[in-house]
């Protein structure tokens, strides 16, 4: 297979109307060895990815950089037909680190813009000190408006194309909208077919906010049985298209206008998530989605948890 021209999605919150791949290519921390990454995203970019998801939680910018440069020298692909997203970490969500970390990134990255730069999640942590899962005693109060005129200054000087936010339920959205002169034009979020958001996308809908769905196939993290990929009733509706149960769940999101990244480093499935722009699901199949059992898959980066991160929003 050759290269697949991946549909775009416009950012009607950009001044510039910026056009995103719908798809792009996650990184998330799980990440073999470097060697494998740059192999991995130098075959992305021969299939046709142009769009490239990592964060500085993921210690994955510098072996993207490498890859992206790499790709840029064998003439592979220039840096304006790429899509680069990077994610600001919560120690560093304060409003005089949002610069001095975009800069670090980009540094690390080898750019000298991102497409786009999210605030990793609406939570805010001991500077300097980086743990995972957050230690809950490590949580400062987390200054939205602060920190937002700061990603609206790195907007200004061309750091960044668009600025967003991941990991926002709607009660902080409409907090962020209250206090923002430029509106995200991003949301990345978990979703998947067992975990739709149905409130959340009607929100974004209505605010020109685009999502991009994490875990698109639920994967990430080790909670029992997949409940996409082991789902009987998907399995039916794969087999009647001709189709594995991935592809009809990057379907269902693409047909719902959403965009997504999934983790995949193997060739065959880096190819089949671009298999899904020349067929549709029907009718009967989106009743069928639409009984699924929702739950959440990701319960946040704290330890303990938190009972006010996503204010128990389905």
């Amino acid at each position: 297979m050759g290269s697949v021209e991946i549909p775009t999605k416009v950012l009607t919150n950009t001044s510039a109307q910026i056009k995103m791949p719908v798809v792009g290519m996650g990184s998330a921390p799980d990440f073999t060895c470097k060697k494998d990454t740059k192999e991995a995203i130098i075959e992305a970019i021969k299939q046709g990815y142009r769009h490239f998801d990592t964060a500085a939680a993921y210690g994955s910018e510098q072996a993207l950089g490498e890859a992206l440069n790499e790709a840029i020298q064998l003439g592979l692909v220039t840096r304006e037909q790429l899509f680069v997203t990077s994610k600001l970490w919560v120690t560093e969500n304060h409003p005089h680190l949002v610069l001095p970390a975009l800069q670090k990134s980009l540094k690390t990255l080898q750019l000298d813009y991102l497409d786009l730069y999210l605030i990793h999640w609406p939570l805010s942590s001991q500077p300097g000190k980086f743990s995972f899962p957050i230690d809950v005693a490590d949580l400062l109060p987390f200054d939205v408006k602060g920190v937002w005129e700061s990603m609206e200054e790195a907007l200004r000087l061309g750091l960044t194309k668009a600025i967003g936010v991941s990991n926002f339920s709607v009660k902080k959205l409409q907090k962020l909208l209250s206090v923002a002169t430029v509106l995200p034009a991003v949301n990345q979020v978990e979703m998947n077919l067992a975990w739709q958001q149905k409130k959340l996308r009607e929100f974004c809908n209505e605010n020109g906010i685009v999502l991009t769905a994490y875990s698109p196939l639920r994967k990430g993290a080790s909670r029992g049985a997949n409940e996409v990929m082991e789902n009987d009733m998907l399995k039916q509706i794969a087999d009647a298209h001709g189709k594995s149960v991935a592809q009809i769940s990057l379907r269902w999101l693409y047909e719902q206008g959403i965009t997504f990244v999934p983790k995949s480093y193997d060739k065959e499935r880096m190819s089949q998530n671009l298999s899904i722009f020349d067929w549709t699901l029907t009718k009967e199949d989106h009743e069928k989605i639409d009984q699924i059992k929702q739950n959440r898959l990701i319960p946040g980066p704290t330890k303990p948890s938190l009972n006010d991160l996503w204010d128990d929003e389905i």
